[in-house]
């Protein structure tokens, strides 16, 4: 066999392997969509096309009012990736281009601040949250986003602006807030997509953090819903399921919508810095 059949033959059993883990992987999502179909009150692997209906999707907009939380979750969502760029772009903006006395240190007690687990800042943040009055507001469940991870993937970017363009536009005239806005901001797009992504994905997904802050049953998240179709004696898993299919579908869309921007960003914030 020659050398050019043997590599055809390696790429070829690779590729196999890689959909059958692929096809693995997408094995729950699958189940998930399909007892979403169904009536089941237990776990059955055993579908009958003929049974499948969108009742519980019915059911889940209709007796449970996912729709208003669903709402609240897209507001909140929203308004937490438009807070955590911009936050993240000004500070990674100061960290990356300006010379302050003691930036690399202050740097590094960014950095340090992300070996502090949530669980332990978490009583703290509640109550100043709490003494702001701010406890049922969209906005409180938005700051618990913001930390310095955005600020470092950033800022790792953004190293690799060229100074010499800067330094251009400032002898063109142009003031310090057009030159963040119209210089950089627009090169360092692609991290600011997938800061975007990550921000979704956590906000998104998040359990706790709505849980403390969270006491009224208009202000619930999609998540804190969800947790509420599972019964204390027993669970209609198809209602559960149609919950978690609505919870899992616009963070999937999103990422496949801008994924091409999502990993140039990943790629290139580690090159420098």
């Amino acid at each position: 066999m020659s050398r050019r059949a043997k590599k055809n033959a390696a790429r070829a059993v690779l590729g196999a392997v890689l959909l059958a883990m692929a096809l693995f992987a997408l094995l729950p999502f699958v189940y998930m969509g399909l007892v979403s179909l169904t009536q089941k009150t237990v776990l059955d692997l055993r579908f009958d096309p003929a049974e499948f209906s969108f009742k519980n999707y019915a059911r889940v907009f209709s007796n449970f009012n996912i729709g208003r939380n669903l709402l609240n979750s897209v507001i909140v969502t929203g308004g937490a990736c438009v807070l955590n760029c911009i936050v993240c772009a000004m500070a990674a903006y100061g960290f990356a281009k300006k010379h302050f006395p003691g930036r690399d240190q202050l740097f590094m007690v960014y950095l340090a601040t992300l070996m502090i687990p949530g669980q332990v800042t978490l009583i703290p943040v509640f109550t100043i949250i709490k003494n702001l009055g701010l406890m049922n507001t969209h906005i409180a469940l938005m700051l618990s986003i913001l930390n310095a991870f955005g600020v470092f993937l950033v800022r790792q970017f953004m190293v690799n602006v060229p100074d010499e363009l800067i330094e251009a536009a400032r002898i063109d005239g142009c003031g310090e807030n057009r030159l963040f806005l119209s210089v950089v901001v627009p090169l360092v797009k692609p991290v600011l997509v997938s800061l975007t992504i990550f921000t979704f994905i956590t906000c998104w997904n998040d359990f706790l953090w709505p849980l403390v802050t969270v006491t009224d049953e208009r202000m619930q998240t999609l998540t804190l819903a969800i947790a509420a179709l599972k019964g204390n004696y027993s669970t209609n898993y198809g209602l559960v399921m149609a919950g978690s299919t609505l919870a899992f579908l616009p963070p999937f869309l999103l990422y496949v919508a801008l994924q091409k921007e999502f990993v140039e960003g990943i790629a290139l914030s580690g090159i420098k810095g």
